[in-house]
């Protein structure tokens, strides 16, 4: 098919599914009931549907009242049985993919159940309508005349029991409909690579030679690929090997700390960034609107939302419908999904930002974290890593907090550490190193993102002098059992402050 023939019939389609997404601006509420009802009625006949009564479920209050609220630990094991191969557990339809991400408390990593009805109602569709909402902003967009520079998971997909699992964007791309293959580069078969040096060889020389006009991928990782391309060109920046560049789509981790290195390569001012809100559970949000800094809630996708005050959050959990959130209060997110996933706690925290229409702000996880690079490093990780060293080294640790060294052009990203020890290791360096390797047994993701160097350099542990973390507590009037130190975090003021006040008194 000629490029202008499909660049016509694309934005022609895509823009006719405008009018559709209208319908969910105009009536939120009853879409999303009837999105319940129909969830309800179409995995009646599950084991989790007779478990639970759903045939008798006629509202939200008894669909809430019968059924519970889980994390991961709480399907673990019905997920595990669904990826052995047994079916109809806790979705009707077969299930043959899983998306690996980041691991819990008790697990390196999870399984999260991919449904074809997930795959064709929520994650292609969020890729047409995340074109589409841009293509209704920018009338005189020339994005159909080139191509994407997509940048996906580095795994491959491997055949376990009869199903399969892998990064999800290794999943979407293994399964990805002819119109969005036609207008992507690299090739699918460059995309599924699974050694991410040679993979990034790969993509940089397929895709110097397109005309690519827009990029999508998490900002940590893109960052790598781009430095490369201008290093690989010795060109000054994106514009001179791409002139018709005019859009980047990213997710996955914060943009805020990227943001200005993203305006060196890309020196526009009209230069368009759109976010979006995806996971291995669902595609949640789409920018809808040239620089904003909120996402609209996509509430056709075939997630069911519920939200739960973060005040009452492991405590007296008190969930609520979309109809009943506020704007201004943080919420934990809880769906439930076309792929089986019921009343599931992902650990995202948001905040609306408006009710008419429906748009969030993501504002964190649930727990202390650091996701500057997509690495999901969670507490129970740090906790049950510093405790194996303590072991390991004979020392023993009072206080630390940790954050991320942000990149800086082409110098990697990395954690940094300062620790209060009360009994101090013999070697830092020998302590850094079995931090660094535990970590990586621990959480896949890290392990991922260490690899070679990549996009994380070794961490960085600075020895805290005694009474650090008593002083910088006191320093703020917080001393006293209620104020805990912030273990983890994706921002670097804690951290700077105590670094300060260490070297000051050292």
């Amino acid at each position: 098919m000629p490029i202008p023939l499909f660049n016509s019939i694309a934005s022609w389609l895509l823009k006719k599914r405008y009018h559709q997404m209208e319908l969910f601006l105009k009536y939120p509420l009853d879409v999303q009931q009837e999105l319940l009802h129909n969830l309800v009625d179409f995995a009646k006949d599950t084991q989790i549907g007779k478990q639970f009564g759903f045939q008798d479920i006629t509202s939200y209050s008894e669909f809430a009242e019968r059924v519970p609220i889980r994390n991961y630990e709480g399907v673990a094991d019905l997920i595990e049985r669904s990826r052995k191969g047994e079916q109809n557990i806790f979705w009707p339809t077969s299930i043959k993919w899983f998306a690996k991400s980041s691991g819990t408390t008790n697990a390196k990593s999870k399984f999260i159940p991919v449904s074809t009805e997930a795959l064709e109602d929520c994650h292609y569709k969020s890729s047409k309508d995340l074109l589409c909402l841009y293509l209704n902003n920018n009338e005189n967009s020339q994005l159909f005349r080139g191509k994407s520079l997509r940048l996906g998971g580095s795994k491959e997909l491997y055949e376990d029991n009869g199903t399969f699992f892998g990064d999800l964007s290794a999943i979407l791309i293994d399964n990805m409909p002819l119109w969005a293959e036609y207008s992507s580069t690299p090739s699918s078969k460059v995309s599924l690579m699974s050694e991410w040096e040679s993979k990034l060889e790969a993509i940089i020389e397929e895709s110097i030679q397109e005309n690519v006009t827009s990029l999508a991928g998490v900002p940590s990782w893109m960052l790598v690929l781009l430095n490369n391309v201008l290093e690989k060109t010795g060109k000054n920046h994106l514009f001179e090997i791409w002139e018709n560049l005019e859009v980047y789509f990213h997710g996955g981790v914060s943009f805020t700390p990227y943001r200005d290195q993203y305006k060196k390569l890309l020196p526009r001012r009209n230069f368009n960034y759109y976010e979006t809100y995806n996971a291995s559970e669902g595609f949640f949000g789409i920018q809808d609107r040239n620089n904003a800094d909120d996402l609209l809630l996509m509430l056709d996708y075939g997630i069911f939302y519920e939200f739960i005050p973060m005040d009452t959050y492991e405590k007296d959990e008190k969930p609520v419908p979309l109809w009943d959130v506020k704007k201004g209060v943080n919420y934990a997110m809880v769906i439930t999904t076309n792929a089986g996933l019921w009343r599931y706690k992902i650990g995202d925290t948001v905040r609306f930002t408006s009710t008419n229409p429906y748009r969030i702000r993501i504002t964190g996880r649930t727990k202390h974290h650091i996701n500057a690079f997509g690495e999901e490093l969670i507490i129970e990780n740090a906790e049950e890593a510093l405790k194996q060293i303590c072991k390991k080294t004979n020392a023993e640790i009072m206080d630390y907090t940790a954050a991320p060294i942000f990149m800086d052009g082409s110098e990697k990203g990395a954690h940094e550490w300062i620790i209060e020890f009360r009994k101090p290791p013999e070697d830092v360096n020998y302590f850094t190193e079995f931090l660094d390797n535990a970590l990586k047994s621990l959480n896949s993701d890290y392990e991922a993102k260490r690899y070679n160097n990549i996009t994380l350099k070794m961490p960085t542990v600075h020895v805290a002098r005694q009474n650090l973390f008593h002083d910088w507590l006191k320093s703020k009037n917080k001393l006293g059992g209620q104020h805990k130190i912030p273990r983890l975090s994706n921002e670097r003021n804690h951290l700077e402050e105590l670094l300060q006040m260490n070297s000051i008194h050292s």
